[in-house]
């Protein structure tokens, strides 16, 4: 599909000035797609799909920013989460309403059932809400070396003290870019996950389709507990090693794609006539 006059929304959990949003930008620019950039004033990890805003006499802020090296790109620092920016562009708030939202690149894999609880792709289940196809990106800043020794901490502390700058975003901008020809020809509202090892392009092993992990890469744990408080840290999760799934193909040194949709009724679960008679 020729991507002349695709116009594209790239948001992000990680906030406006997050490394990740520019190189997505900047790539999807690139490749000749019409581009606007609207993503969270400050860090919104962990928001799913909340429709949250920061609100002066009723009105949502939004201001015009410049991203380094994509001078040409409109862009938005926007008081509000993920989901509530994808609600506002597909409204025409930030121009012409999208054709396709990219959310990312992530800084930390989104993988497994943990997903539920991500920015960056409640950002993508919303836009599939509003019949706009999306893909959420993000780069395994866990690298295999920390990750397979062993030590959770050790893993998480390579996460938080590496150089942001210095990561490999251009390799997961440009596997972003390459599905999106394939996703605008999909039907509307196909969302896809797309998560991509820190690793130069021609390390990468390869793009499988996964399955989810059973959980994430991380999870939450009780560090500490007392009178009227507790302290929780993370920790990383031992699913990586289940076959075939995304988490598996990201200790393996591939990139994996996992197509998914909003909540739906699962309709061969029936609740039982007698149950629902006694609400009478």
């Amino acid at each position: 599909m020729d991507s002349g006059g695709t116009r594209v929304l790239i948001t992000n959990d990680d906030g406006i000035a997050a490394p990740g949003l520019r190189w997505l930008a900047k790539a999807a620019h690139a490749n000749g797609y019409d581009v606007v950039v609207a993503a969270p004033q400050r860090e919104a990890s962990g928001m799913s799909a909340a429709l949250s805003a920061v609100t002066e006499d009723g009105r949502v802020v939004f201001s015009r920013q410049t991203l380094s090296g994509a001078e040409a790109i409109t862009a938005y620092g926007v008081a509000a989460s993920p989901s509530y920016i994808t609600v506002l562009a597909k409204l025409g708030v930030f121009g012409p309403a999208p054709d396709v939202v990219l959310s990312g690149i992530n800084r930390g894999a989104n993988a497994g059932r943990a997903i539920l609880h991500s920015g960056t792709v409640g950002a993508a289940l919303t836009a599939a809400n509003n019949d706009i196809r999306a893909l959420a990106v993000s780069l395994d800043v866990l690298s295999p070396t920390a990750a397979s020794s062993g030590s959770g901490g050790a893993a998480i502390a390579a996460l938080d003290t590496a150089d942001d700058e210095a990561r490999n975003w251009s390799t997961a901008a440009d596997l972003a870019c390459l599905l999106l020809p394939w996703l605008m020809a999909a039907p509307e509202a196909t969302v896809l996950n797309l998560n991509v090892p820190d690793l130069p392009g021609a390390e990468v092993a390869g793009l499988r389709q996964a399955t989810f992990a059973p959980f994430g890469q991380v999870q939450m744990a009780v560090a500490e507990t007392g009178q009227d408080f507790v302290r929780t840290a993370i920790q990383e999760e031992g699913s990586r090693q289940v076959p075939g799934t995304d988490l598996a193909w990201l200790a393996d040194g591939y990139a994996t794609v996992t197509a998914i949709r909003p909540p739906t009724p699962v309709p061969d679960l029936v609740v039982p006539t007698d149950v629902l008679q006694r609400a009478r």
